[in-house]
């Protein structure tokens, strides 16, 4: 078995055993590489990035073959938690491209609060390497630290040989690695309630702390016609929209829709997909919706 493990990259890579030295690597079994589920994890996780990054023209094709030079990664870094790092835009060299990785990858490990290394499954020479494994684990982590409402597919694992080369031999095994969560286990009693939308458990309490909630400037009806949601947006993400973009003194239903249909539009420009959320529901001051919204914005935005 030892001599066949790296038989599957043949026609794409050539692995340089002697790269692996004092080192334990995992990789993909070939034949779950073709495993349907792992495809269309993949394929989520491209269409997230794809749609975060749609204002930047940024378009990825290939977990593999477009985010090993942390270009990627640092523009979802400030897409989703605005963060601008000092670090070069576009990275030639590999030494240049792994000094980005790390400047990178240091931020997004505390933010992502994995204080704890073994927990990190992660790092800059496997990113760098193009390593799948690696790059899925930490893009699933990303999108359940800052956009837990996207559903990814869950139930996704993967035979791996976990390899370790030393100058004794190759010693290696074959294990399973779990890239998402099956959500339909009911063996965690928490974990369904921890996927559940925020504002859904919110609603479900006792109708007067509901109904205090909602007392808080009234604020189904303070957003309803879009201009402070403009405004709040304006202020926190820090640009100016012209007046002439929206209507200040909405008169009439149109013109509201207008408004908050802009508002919805720029949040989605920033990286704040709210894909159940119609413009509609929040000018009919459907206090769910609007909630939504406000504790998105807040959640991106808070100071710790």
């Amino acid at each position: 078995m030892e001599a066949d493990i790296f038989e599957y990259h043949k026609e794409e890579d050539t692995v340089n055993v002697e790269s692996f030295q004092g080192e334990k690597r995992k990789l993909i079994q070939p034949t779950s590489l073709k495993d349907p589920k792992l495809e269309k994890l993949k394929q989520v996780l491209i269409d997230w990035i794809n749609r975060t990054l749609n204002p930047e023209h940024i378009v990825v094709q290939s977990l593999e073959e477009d985010l090993y030079d942390g270009l990627v990664f640092h523009h979802l870094l400030s897409r989703l938690a605005s963060v601008h790092l000092p670090v070069e835009e576009i990275s030639l060299t590999s030494a240049a491209q792994i000094h980005k990785l790390e400047v990178i990858l240091a931020e997004l490990d505390q933010r992502l609060g994995l204080q704890d290394s073994s927990q990190i499954k992660w790092n800059i020479k496997l990113i760098h390497n193009k390593d799948l494994l690696a790059t899925i684990h930490l893009l699933v982590a990303m999108v359940k630290c800052f956009q837990p409402e996207l559903d990814l597919p869950p139930n996704v694992k993967v035979e791996v040989v976990a390899v370790e080369v030393s100058s004794s031999g190759i010693k290696s095994n074959v294990q399973t690695e779990v890239l998402t969560e099956d959500t339909n286990t009911g063996s965690d009693p928490l974990s369904n309630i921890e996927r559940e939308d925020h504002i859904e458990q919110l609603l479900k309490l006792e109708a007067h702390k509901v109904n205090t909630v909602k007392k808080v400037a009234d604020m189904d009806k303070q957003f309803a016609d879009g201009v402070i949601l403009l405004l709040l947006i304006g202020q926190l993400e820090g640009f100016f929209i012209p007046l002439c973009d929206f209507n200040l003194t909405p008169v009439n239903h149109s013109e509201m829709l207008h408004n908050v249909t802009l508002a919805l539009d720029l949040l989605n420009d920033t990286g704040l997909q709210m894909p159940g959320v119609n413009p509609q529901d929040i000018v009919s001051e459907d206090v769910t919706a609007t909630l939504k919204v406000l504790y998105a914005l807040f959640k991106k935005h808070k100071r710790i």
